[in-house]
């Protein structure tokens, strides 16, 4: 089958993914096994399309997708029988018929490791996801992510700007931005080398509820592993975390402060069998039997280096030693009654002197807590 079979197939009425991703299990002929297994009305429209195209109205829609892949360099539309579409994406329960494709797809080729957390991520693992991001991007991995809010987007950034390989699987069609504050990072995805938009949208397509949590199964079923930075009890990266270990995938979680409510999903995570993430060794270790396939998965021989950074804190000043309330601070929020108890305030006058600081500009309130910026 070719992209003009494959964009057909994927516009028939009465179908949808998950009918489709039965069918490609069965790999039937093109066309008469196709024609077989198909739904009445499915098939009815196929045939009507393969014997007298001019009259069929899946043709218009066939023809705009593949004047939108020619109209531009860097376009693709990637299928099962196209050479660059990524066996490790096949082997999923549920892989996608067709992926829009925008930017560089050598990125592809190279192992890949979701990078997934927060929206609203604490600073340090804003911090964590970029050190990662940028030490896995050097030593040879594409970090895979969905471009969201937080955690998506730092990481991806942190992968591009050290000269790595990023892909954006999206949840809407390959030319909608998504978060639109996003626009910056989508071109540069689409444009720079290592960088690759893919969707399972067709053009035009906008952002859907349910069109989130089926664009997880993709960034996981891109990767050899999908690492949890920070994520909540009730986060969507653990979502991407049961899809990673559904597909037979290694789950990584980082550490985390107790008191740091935003990472009680990635505490749990640890507690039910993720593999405890300190530094990229800890990962390349974990993925060191796909070494014949990757070099990036070969281990270092020259020692573990010590990646996992803190958050940037505030520049100290003389006033600092003085005044216990900001030293019990850092970049884990602390909740105020335990703030109350390490440094013998009452609540009233912490809340008071934490309100004077966060004047100064020396902490915030966070989910969770205060820290200090």
């Amino acid at each position: 089958m070719d992209t003009r079979d494959w964009l057909a197939v994927f516009f028939l009425p009465g179908l949808g993914p998950q009918g489709l991703a039965k069918l490609q299990e069965r790999a039937p002929a093109w066309p008469e096994g196709w024609l077989a297994l198909l739904p009445r009305q499915a098939a009815a429209a196929l045939r009507l399309w393969l014997d007298h195209p001019a009259r069929s109205p899946l043709t218009p829609a066939v023809e705009a997708n593949l004047d939108w892949e020619r109209a531009a360099p860097g376009r693709a539309i990637l299928h099962r029988d196209h050479p660059d579409f990524p066996p490790l994406l096949g082997e999923i329960a549920d892989p996608p018929a067709v992926l829009w494709a925008q930017g560089d797809l050598g990125a592809l080729s190279q192992a890949g490791i979701a990078v997934v957390g927060s929206r609203r991520p604490t600073g340090e693992a804003a911090a964590n996801a970029r050190t990662f991001a940028r030490e896995l991007a050097r030593r040879g991995f594409c970090v895979t992510s969905g471009m969201a809010l937080g955690i998506d987007a730092e990481a991806q950034r942190a992968a591009l700007d050290a000269g790595g390989a990023s892909i954006a699987v999206l949840a809407t069609g390959i030319d909608v931005i998504y978060p639109a504050r996003h626009r910056e990072l989508y071109q540069q995805l689409g444009n720079t080398p290592g960088g690759l938009l893919l969707a399972e949208h067709p053009p035009g397509t906008r952002a859907h509820p349910a069109f989130f949590p089926r664009r997880n199964r993709i960034v996981t079923g891109l990767s050899l592993g999908t690492l949890v930075v920070e994520a909540a009890e009730k986060s969507g990266s653990l979502v991407s975390a049961r899809l990673a270990l559904e597909q037979g995938r290694e789950l990584f979680a980082l550490p985390a402060s107790l008191n740091n409510v935003q990472a009680r999903g990635s505490l749990q995570l640890l507690r039910t069998g993720a593999s405890l993430a300190r530094d990229a060794e800890d990962i390349v270790a974990e993925l060191s039997h796909w070494g014949g396939h990757y070099a990036a998965c070969r281990p270092d021989t020259g020692g573990r280096p010590a990646l996992l950074k803190q958050a940037p804190q505030a520049p100290a000043t003389p006033a600092e030693p003085a005044d216990p309330l900001l030293a019990a601070l850092g970049a884990n929020p602390v909740p105020i009654d335990v703030l109350v108890e390490q440094v013998g305030l009452t609540v009233g006058e912490c809340q008071q002197r934490l309100l004077m600081l966060e004047l100064d500009g020396l902490v915030g309130h966070q989910a969770g807590g205060w820290a200090r910026r």
